[in-house]
């Protein structure tokens, strides 16, 4: 495995963030914005679990096994991958299913995009290509197609991107501790909202 600068992978886009806001670990943020595949597991990650858990995950994910290469993660014994996962704090609520999501996901990188994640949106044609990239990434729904696509478009600046941003309050807006605060509020209104409506009807 890499170490070093190459080790947190740096994306060929012109325009990178800092550190994208998405957990309250400025390590992690900062290994969001300059790691590709750390941004792809963050969302893989994205699931029955808070935000800032899953975007989490990829710093703990890479002190726990050295470096987060798709090719290495995708060759590891699928035990040891588990047991990193399961390693308290435990990486996501459901360690087993996620390690193996994540190992799936890091195995595409490795075979169609050469170890590159950031390939699947840099050499997209254009929306449609990139919505059909990201969604063929395993676990990748039409909700983190356009989560996904927010993040690429309002924060890197993706060409391709822009139509994939949504109209209501996406993680690509995100660009402060604040604005993930409020984020993560809309959320809970949002939700609480969509079964106060299902409890009406």
């Amino acid at each position: 495995m890499s170490s070093g600068s190459q080790r947190r992978g740096r994306s060929t886009l012109k325009t990178v963030p800092s550190a994208l806001y998405l957990t309250e670990s400025d390590e992690a943020n900062e290994l969001l914005a300059r790691n590709p595949l750390a941004l792809l597991i963050g969302f893989s990650l994205d699931q029955q679990v808070t935000v800032p858990t899953a975007f989490a995950g990829p710093l703990k994910l890479e002190q726990r096994v050295g470096s987060l290469d798709a090719a290495a993660i995708a060759a590891m014994d699928p035990a040891e991958l588990e047991a990193a996962f399961k390693e308290r704090p435990a990486i996501h609520r459901f360690p087993g299913s996620m390690a193996k999501r994540v190992q799936e996901l890091c195995a595409v990188v490795a075979d169609e995009y050469d170890g590159r994640a950031e390939r699947v949106w840099t050499e997209a044609a254009d929306a449609a290509d990139l919505r059909k990239r990201i969604g063929a990434l395993p676990g990748f729904g039409a909700m983190k197609i356009t989560g996904l696509g927010s993040v690429l478009a309002l924060q890197f600046g993706v060409a391709a991107a822009q139509e994939l941003v949504p109209e209501h309050p996406c993680l690509g807006r995100i660009d402060s501790p604040e604005a993930l605060a409020e984020y993560q509020a809309a959320k809970r209104a949002h939700k609480a909202a969509m079964r106060a409506a299902a409890a009406a009807g």
